[in-house]
């Protein structure tokens, strides 16, 4: 029977929280009274809190997130309900700001708002021996990263096989993007590399391969990122995958030659644009070479196999649909493998609300908060970026249509993909739920009978597509040479691309 439970709800199973792994490493006496229980948003509430008290609990630890907010909320309300001797305590970036108003700070016992590694054993050994905190906001003084203990001895050998294994080098991030939470942190506080790098030979050693840092600028100290590429290319193992988060603009010579040892499928890279409107960048507090980062980008793709994940931001103050189209096409010149297409939050505590006034800004009040309109783009134009964004991701970021890819994008890949989009909506009204079979019968129709492209082309191009994707038997609608009876297409669509 666990004394003390930590506690969290990820996104997919095969998530795992590096947070309460760090809660349970700095327990101290306490953890061997202590166990970690990771469920899963689509899990039932009531299914989790049947489970939770099953193991007789005196304190349970919440870690609150935008992606499990409402589900925790819910958890907390019916504990409360059943079992009020319970003590529950929160914590997380979802309730560490903004939080006097939110019900589930109301419900819960205590919160402990910002970096809780060392405050939640002491408010549990406060607990148990019956000497509660005066007060229950509980505001933790900082934490040198010293003083922490690393929690990667508590993925157990089942997170090894089965879940993404999550590390990071540093905290912190120097830079103040009003979007990001990151922009609250003052600097990067690193760990100590030779610790650092013992643990990830501990882990290396009981078979992890993929190692994702969370670090926010992995690339802010070269000659650190230097030293970790190092430790795992002496590996000399064609199956290690490492996923980095780099800022886009800071790429010195000694570090691209690092890069370029690199193999094949062994290195990814999360490339933060966000946006390419100079004007934009200075309203948000984001500094950003754009040529630098251009030429960087180049380089990666001409002269690495690193795979390239670049994220933009729909949304922000000061960008129209104009804006970001420009810049949607600019980073595709740039020939990332991914673009994330992002639809921008009010993350609780940031300082992107300073804007809303001038701006208009509405978001939702709903987790994940997105933005629902602003002065230059409104409600029903901010829906169809959503779709755009969606497609988008399930088509053009699936990689699963490599050959068809360029044929579909042309020239102007923003307003060719917008142009399938509107399509889409419109022919199936959905945006989720689509099987692989029947997005390739779409794609098909649209890229023969609506954008007019040539039609050998298309075929060649889909055939090969279609046999890389799995799917078994023939593609029978490359064989139909009846023209279907498709709805009448949108003003503006019909156009014949293959010309360009």
């Amino acid at each position: 029977m666990a004394a003390i439970i930590l506690c969290t709800l990820n996104a997919r199973y095969i998530h795992s929280s590096l947070g309460l792994r760090y809660l349970l490493a700095n327990m101290g006496p306490l953890q061997a009274d202590t166990t970690l229980l990771e469920y899963n948003i689509n899990s039932r509430p009531l299914d989790i809190v049947e489970n939770l008290l099953s193991h007789h609990p005196s304190i349970i630890g919440f870690s609150v997130y935008i992606w499990n907010a409402e589900q925790i909320a819910e958890i907390v309300k019916l504990i409360k309900t059943i079992a009020p001797e319970i003590t529950l305590v929160i914590g997380g970036p979802e309730v560490s700001y903004e939080y006097e108003q939110q019900e589930i700070v109301a419900t819960a016992d205590y919160l402990i708002t910002g970096q809780a590694d060392l405050a939640f054993a002491e408010l549990c050994e406060s607990l148990l021996n019956n000497q509660p905190p005066a007060t229950k906001i509980i505001h933790p003084l900082p934490v040198d990263v010293k003083d922490i203990k690393l929690p990667y001895e508590y993925y157990t050998d089942t997170d090894v096989a089965q879940r993404i294994i999550y590390v990071e080098a540093s905290r912190g991030c120097p830079f103040k993007c009003e979007f990001c939470l990151s922009a609250l942190d003052k600097t990067v506080y690193p760990f100590d590399l030779d610790i650092f790098l013992t643990e990830m030979q501990k882990l290396y050693e009981r078979g992890v391969k993929h190692f994702k840092f969370v670090d926010r600028t992995f690339n802010l100290k070269v000659d650190s990122s230097i030293r970790i590429m190092e430790f795992f290319l002496d590996k000399n193992d064609d199956e290690l995958f490492l996923h980095f988060e780099l800022i886009p603009d800071h790429l010195p010579e000694k570090l691209k030659a690092t890069i370029s040892r690199f193999p094949a499928h062994s290195l990814q890279f999360e490339i933060g644009i966000q946006s390419l409107n100079p004007q934009v960048q200075q309203l948000i507090t984001r500094k950003q070479n754009t040529e630098k980062t251009r030429d960087n980008l180049n380089w990666i793709h001409q002269h690495s196999n690193a795979h390239i994940h670049a994220d933009l931001i729909i949304g922000l103050p000061g960008e129209d649909i104009d804006s970001f189209a420009r810049g949607f096409n600019e980073l595709s010149e740039m020939n990332p493998h991914e673009i994330q297409v992002g639809i921008l939050k009010r993350l609780r505590g940031t300082p992107i609300i300073r804007h809303t006034t001038e701006f208009d800004m509405r978001f939702s009040p709903y987790p994940p908060y997105n933005i629902l309109s602003n002065n230059l783009i409104d409600f029903a134009s901010m829906q169809r970026l959503n779709r755009f964004a969606r497609y988008w991701d399930i088509i053009a970021n699936s990689g699963r249509f490599k050959h068809s890819k360029p044929l579909l994008l042309g020239r102007t890949p923003f307003e060719y993909f917008m142009q399938l989009s509107d399509w889409l909506f419109q022919k199936t009204g959905q945006t989720h739920k689509f099987s692989l079979e029947r997005i390739f019968i779409l794609l098909y129709e649209f890229m023969t009978e609506v954008a007019g492209l040539d039609k050998a082309e298309v075929d060649a191009r889909m055939h090969q597509d279609y046999n890389a994707s799995g799917i078994k038997g023939h593609p029978k609608f490359l064989m139909n040479k009846t023209k279907s009876t498709a709805r009448k297409s949108p003003a503006g669509l019909r156009q014949k691309r293959h010309q360009h």
